[in-house]
């Protein structure tokens, strides 16, 4: 019998949150960001399940970080654009970004220059990114509009040039900071006459007037609620991944005995244990603290003591009906039907969700599958 531990992907909810993206954007168009493999879910399964849907309802684009992620998507047959989010690496993927026929951002003015030194066949789509205040990559907004006309002059080398940005604070309930972002980008694009895509996951869900020509929707598309407070509209979010194990022992301790490394949860009382098959060998957090929940048999237990490679220990004792065999949700939706959010479980690892679904190794199975 296998290791009982699997990511259940429920393909089903990625395209209903990508559906609720799009309805979102209104006018906008939607990528999908796949990167990071489709943050941990599998990026050509993710792709293929998002681009088998009908026409006008499918993604018009995916997004990934680098040339390698956008390698693995031909291979796997996938054939809708795609968007170098970070450009190019060195001047010589030009070729590459040709024959695969990639979109690509320049964020550098050494990327300029190889793109201009470059002759393709057929003009490159580009996206000129900007920093309009996350100071990570792009040109400042004072620089921008000289590199804008250099770039649209270049009808041999790019076509469909397009403004895109990232906010630092879209996730915030209230923020002067994303305001003065999207007022910096609108003012650019009102001078250059240039389509526009700056929003990311929250501010796809909570702000529509930074919607522009196109949105780029990544965690949402997973399930996980980017917004600092939940709202109406993210609530309607399904996971997509369900992180699954079983029990596979048993402990009965008495008041006072300690459970794993350091001894660090002893039993406030009689209490059953049961060890899971998962740990920080399958990439769940090794900072997940005591009483992180989980579900077993579809109830909400906590963790207790520290994770171990490739186990973790968890209090069933009131939970009498587990034993050997029963099933343990770390993230995600119970066959039982109770849902545990990959958010919380981030929440006492202090972490985010992002690293949570990223972090899942590979040696973890992902099974694409319908969840009934």
């Amino acid at each position: 019998m296998a290791r009982p531990l699997v990511a259940d992907i429920d393909l089903d909810a990625l395209r209903h949150n990508y559906a609720l993206a799009r309805e979102l954007a209104g006018e906008s168009q939607a990528l999908a960001v796949i990167k990071a493999d489709a943050y941990g879910h599998g990026a050509v399964a993710c792709a293929r399940a998002l681009e088998s849907l009908p026409q006008g309802k499918r993604p018009p684009a995916f997004a990934v970080a680098c040339l390698e992620e956008a390698e693995t998507l031909r291979r796997g047959g996938i054939e809708s654009p795609v968007v170098l989010l970070e450009g190019i690496f060195e001047a010589d993927e030009l070729s590459r970004v040709e024959a695969l026929g990639l979109w690509v951002a320049v964020h550098s003015e050494w990327q300029v220059q190889a793109l201009l030194a470059y002759r393709p066949a057929e003009p490159i789509p580009v996206w000129l990114k900007v920093d309009s205040g996350m100071h990570r990559l792009g040109f400042s907004p004072e620089h921008a509009p000289a590199v804008w006309e250099r770039l649209a002059a270049a009808t041999e080398q790019v076509a469909g040039l397009q403004l895109m940005s990232h906010f630092a604070t879209a996730d915030a309930v209230n923020s002067s900071y994303f305001s003065r972002q999207l007022a910096c980008m609108q003012a650019l694009s009102r001078r250059l006459g240039a389509a526009l895509c700056l929003s990311n996951s929250p501010a796809t869900l909570a702000w529509p007037d930074s919607h522009g020509a196109w949105v780029r929707p990544g965690v949402m598309l997973y399930g996980s609620d980017p917004l600092e407070q939940p709202s109406e509209v993210s609530r309607r979010l399904r996971p997509v991944m369900t992180l699954r194990s079983e029990i596979i022992a048993v402990r009965d301790l008495a008041v006072g005995e300690p459970v794993g490394y350091a001894g660090r949860w002893r039993a406030p009382r009689p209490s059953r244990i049961a060890v899971v098959a998962c740990g920080y060998g399958d990439g769940y957090d090794r900072h997940a603290v005591d009483g992180t929940p989980v579900l077993v048999a579809g109830q909400r237990t906590g963790l207790a003591g520290k994770v171990s490679m490739d186990m973790l220990t968890v209090d069933i004792t009131d939970i009498p009906e587990a034993d050997i065999g029963t099933e343990v949700v770390l993230w995600g939706r119970s066959r039982h039907g109770a849902v545990l959010s990959v958010d919380e479980v981030a929440r006492y690892c202090d972490t985010i969700s992002y690293t949570l679904l990223t972090g899942i190794l590979p040696r973890v199975p992902r099974c694409y599958s319908r969840l009934d």
